[in-house]
């Protein structure tokens, strides 16, 4: 497990390096987009992009990961199709080839033969990356690697990734938009009981130098198995009053609910990944979503990393609706949200989502006050 989560920080690192490349170039971004369709759209936007660069890394993950962990090669999905199509009418399934050369060759027909920026996104896929973080290197975990799998988000908050907006301002340190809110999210779960026991949240645009202009990221890391608790950061502290965090688009039922909860501490955000890294970083104790527009490659990684923290995430309806039935279940706290199962009669991305909604909390006191207070709201 020690090397696995190793390896996993290490691909992050590679990964957050790729999506800011791909930033750094205005020219060379507008070559980078194509538009989602058909079982792969995300339902909740009318336009759902995805960018090379989310399917890159991607591909690079897969890559690296399956070459050093043969056993799980076979477990290693994402949000992404590889298929990515050109302005030259072509589809092209990206892919890490066995040499710098011949990816940079792939990628020259997916960008449109702009031989320059392939072999730099291809030099960018083959690199060494090379991490000194003695903590990492100290954690001793015995967990078997054929029990497990992986979800990959390349890059949370696409949407946000795509505008790009740099100067956002924080509100109580969280950014309601902008480039801050895309993440890289690996998240590993045991492919038996569903369980996410290992998570890493990339941050790639945490901090822009004032001088050079560039950005550089910071990750953090999780680990939740068999009641061994580790992770790069400490639970954050109980307040009385809590903080939680919502989507712009929550709906006015579940926003007036909260508010006699929070007060002033109400918080909009965008991005799944990033509303649930508030919770982690203590910015805000809960995050609720009531529709079903998240997917299991967006909780996975967040997840685990609340679990080692002593916090979680459970679906929202099922929460709900236990409360109000007096589930006896409910003394022991509703079920975590499971990420080996799809829906059933569900079809492409639909069958990751978790349909009834979600809320992820940093402590127990927290998500028993939200769910007292969403009871009253019909439909939940």
């Amino acid at each position: 497990m020690a090397g696995l989560l190793k390896s996993l920080v290490s691909v992050s690192e590679k990964a957050a390096h790729i999506a800011r490349l791909c930033r750094q170039e205005d020219a060379l971004f507008h070559l980078l987009v194509a538009e989602k369709t058909g079982a792969d759209k995300n339902e909740r936007f009318v336009q759902d992009f995805k960018t090379l660069a989310d399917v890159l890394i991607q591909e690079v993950i897969r890559h690296d990961v399956g070459k050093e962990f043969p056993e799980l090669r076979d477990h290693i999905c994402g949000e992404e199709s590889n298929e990515f199509g050109n302005g030259l009418g072509e589809t092209v399934a990206v892919r890490v080839c066995a040499t710098q050369g011949d990816t940079a060759a792939l990628l020259c027909r997916v960008l449109d033969r702009n031989r320059e920026a392939a072999e730099l996104l291809a030099a960018a896929v083959h690199q060494d990356v090379a991490l000194a973080d003695a903590e990492l290197d100290a954690v001793a975990l015995s967990i078997p690697a054929e029990d497990l799998a992986i979800w990959i988000d390349p890059i949370d908050s696409t949407n946000e990734y795509i505008r790009g907006c740099e100067d956002v301002a924080p509100v109580e340190g969280i950014y309601p938009s902008g480039l801050r809110s895309a993440l890289v999210l690996i998240g590993a779960y045991d492919r038996h009981t569903g369980c996410p026991v290992l998570g890493v949240i990339n941050e790639p645009f945490f901090r822009r130098d004032p001088l050079t202009r560039r950005w550089h990221g910071r990750y953090h890391w999780g680990v939740s198995y068999r009641g061994a608790r580790l992770s790069s950061l400490s639970p954050p502290p109980l307040r009385p009053q809590p903080a939680v965090v919502l989507s712009r688009a929550e709906t006015a039922a579940v926003r007036g609910a909260l508010a006699p909860l929070c007060g002033p501490r109400l918080r909009f955000a965008a991005g799944a990944g990033y509303k649930m890294l508030c919770v982690i970083l203590g910015l805000a104790d809960a995050y609720v979503l009531s529709e079903g527009s998240t997917f299991a490659w967006d909780a996975c990684a967040p997840h685990a990393i609340l679990r080692a923290l002593g916090g979680g995430a459970v679906a929202l309806a099922g929460a709900v609706r236990g409360r109000r039935e007096g589930d006896a279940a409910a003394a022991a706290g509703p079920p975590q949200l499971l990420y080996n199962r799809p829906a059933e009669g569900a079809a492409g991305a639909q069958r990751w989502a978790n349909r009834g909604g979600l809320v992820a909390y940093a402590h127990p006191q927290h998500l028993e006050a939200v769910l007292a207070a969403l009871a009253a709201v019909p439909g939940l």
